[in-house]
């Protein structure tokens, strides 16, 4: 039997971040490539999503998840879901403008390869 301990919720929520942001760069380097405005846009927010829920990450961590209206170890393990769901809101939303920067940038590449 493995005696290796478990990994904690943090480090679980830290490397599924992780994995997202390579696919979030990855599509965008994609998107960029074919020239699809459309999906230049999405992918561009959703990189800015993932940006502010990094963000937001880490103002949670110091919260605790205890008190009387505390959520305990529930709370713990669905925060990083939570944070997740509020950056994709606040990207929808307009965001603080990173989509714009990402989006302006790329299609400046692509007149330049072209």
């Amino acid at each position: 039997m493995n005696s290796a301990p478990l990994p904690s919720a943090a480090e679980l929520g830290f490397a599924r971040s992780q994995g997202a942001a390579e696919l979030r760069r990855t599509a965008l380097e994609s998107a960029a490539a074919a020239g699809d405005k459309a999906a230049i846009r999405a992918t561009a927010q959703k990189f800015e999503s993932q940006f502010i829920a990094q963000m937001l990450g880490h103002m949670f961590k110091g919260l605790g998840t205890d008190g009387m209206f505390g959520g305990g170890e529930a709370e713990g393990m669905w925060r990083d879901f939570y944070v997740e769901e509020v950056g994709e809101v606040i990207a929808k939303r307009g965001g603080i403008g990173v989509t714009a920067v990402i989006e302006r940038q790329l299609l400046q590449l692509q007149e330049v390869q072209r």
